[in-house]
């Protein structure tokens, strides 16, 4: 079950536990082919990863794809990657001024057979993006843990 805390208007937390080892939460998160499988907010989306260079100063960039025909397009540039414990990188919709930037820290906790994430996106520039944001993680998470279930 996904919690989300009282948090400052800047700043996301999200907690979840997958009935997964954390090596292999930890690869759906890096693992290009299996990132793309759920890293979407509903299955109304698919998601083609354009990049994903996994190391500090690597960038990533994705499109979402909507079953209705529009595109969101995602990038960002890995600060930290300490597999399999965390994964720290930036994040920024192509629409979006560079200033509405965020910076995403993704922990994984090995709870013996299990795995807690925790998820921490900061810098957001509104209350409201950080809703919209909220809301998308909790999708792709709960598709996270369908797919880690398979």
């Amino acid at each position: 079950m996904a919690t989300t805390q009282s948090q400052p208007q800047h700043v996301l937390e999200i907690k979840r536990t997958f009935a997964a080892p954390r090596e292999r939460v930890y690869r759906a998160w890096t693992d290009a082919r299996e990132f793309a499988l759920w890293f979407h907010p509903t299955t109304d989306y698919i998601t083609v990863i354009t990049r994903m260079d996994l190391r500090v100063g690597g960038k990533y960039s994705l499109e979402m794809r909507q079953k209705e025909g529009s595109v969101s397009r995602l990038s960002g540039t890995y600060e930290e990657v300490r597999p399999p414990e965390k994964l720290v990188f930036t994040w920024r919709w192509e629409k979006d001024d560079p200033s509405a930037e965020t910076l995403v820290t993704v922990l994984f906790t090995d709870l013996g057979g299990s795995t807690e994430v925790s998820l921490t996106q900061q810098k957001f520039l509104s209350a409201q993006d950080r809703d919209n944001h909220n809301q998308g993680w909790l999708g792709g998470l709960a598709l996270l843990e369908s797919y880690l279930s398979q």
